[in-house]
């Protein structure tokens, strides 16, 4: 039979070079049917995500579950042991994993029904469900599993934007740079503070780091539970970002507003928030250059540029390109491959 690969993962694989892993799904997933005695796998959801082939499955053990092939990324490496520590509360329920090769991990997860994205609440709902979540989901750490700190997280975006500032600067300086100018000294800011927010004395809870309303599903047991943790230990209120993030055609002109919401459902402060932000909307420019202008509108005093560049009337721009779709990729010679 042939093996439909979802729209999402080609288009994120392919110009990553993974093709090779792509191609190699099909023994996979005939290797799980066999060693997880499964005896239907349905077609994978659509679009899907960008790293893992997820479909429907029914096994002889656990029933109607769903099978998560999943290509290795850094920042998803502890999403079943933290799975494990949530144990199903307020979380999707892990019912097998194990690495299959030193770049793909097997999970077999708990089937959500009916499994409807929390995103086509309205937004004061999916405000209230995901602070809802977070506050049962930042759990004390446990000493075994030990999971990585988010420090390692902030230092890798940091650094990443740090080469992207050095090119762009270079692209400035000969006039080649899209877009028209950024601040440098905004740009600096924000990766210092990203360096240092999370270096801070604050609480130290287990973190989902990428909770926001399209991994957060419909279910049975529970009314809304999380999918896709990507776990890391840190400051809670950074775990509040991806969610302010997505909810970037709210923003208005006062981007300071969902910020102060957000804490207030969770308990958390809203300055660090707001700090918390300038520093990852920063972090995010080298892949999302219109953060910066989200960036500008909340900076710290002290930060902000006198050239108006990014001002917060700017920051609707940041909502219409939250909007587009990712131009479509050639998925040539064909997005179906077979299964032996």
């Amino acid at each position: 039979m042939e093996l439909t690969l979802p729209e999402n993962l080609v288009a994120y694989a392919k110009p990553r070079g993974r093709t090779a892993w792509l191609e190699a799904l099909p023994e996979y997933v005939a290797d799980a049917r066999v060693g997880l005695g499964l005896d239907w796998i349905g077609e994978p959801f659509q679009p899907g995500g960008m790293t893992a082939w997820v479909a429907p499955v029914r096994s002889a053990t656990h029933g109607y579950a769903v099978l998560k092939l999943a290509c290795r990324h850094e920042e998803a490496e502890d999403e079943a042991a933290g799975l494990e520590c949530w144990a199903g509360s307020g979380a999707v329920a892990l019912l097998h994993a194990e690495q299959v090769d030193e770049r793909t991990v097997l999970l077999l997860l708990e089937r959500l029904v009916p499994g409807e994205w929390l995103l086509h609440e309205p937004p004061a709902r999916q405000d209230e469900v995901i602070a809802g979540l977070l506050t049962r989901l930042w759990i004390e750490p446990p000493a075994q599993p030990s999971f990585r700190s988010l420090t390692t997280l902030c230092d890798f975006w940091a650094e990443r934007c740090e080469r992207w500032a050095q090119r762009l600067g270079q692209e400035q300086d000969a006039g080649r740079a899209p877009g028209g100018p950024a601040d440098p000294g905004l740009i600096r800011a924000g990766i210092e503070l990203f360096r240092s927010l999370p270096r801070e004395p604050a609480e130290q809870r287990l973190l989902c780091t990428d909770l926001h309303a399209e991994n957060v599903l419909s279910a049975r047991r529970e009314p809304w539970l999380m999918v896709d943790p990507k776990p890391y230990v840190g400051d809670p209120s950074f775990d509040l970002l991806q969610h302010i993030l997505n909810g970037a055609a709210r923003f208005g002109r006062e981007p300071r507003a969902l910020c102060r919401r957000m804490a207030a459902l969770t308990g958390q402060d809203p300055r660090r928030v707001e700090l918390w932000l300038f520093a990852r909307c920063v972090a995010g420019a080298p892949h999302w250059p219109e953060l910066l202008e989200v960036a500008a509108a909340v900076a710290p005093a002290q930060r902000r540029s006198p050239t108006g560049v990014g001002s917060i009337a700017s920051a609707s721009s940041v909502a219409t390109s939250a909007t587009r779709r990712p131009a479509p990729v050639d998925c040539t010679p064909s997005s179906s491959i077979t299964v032996q």
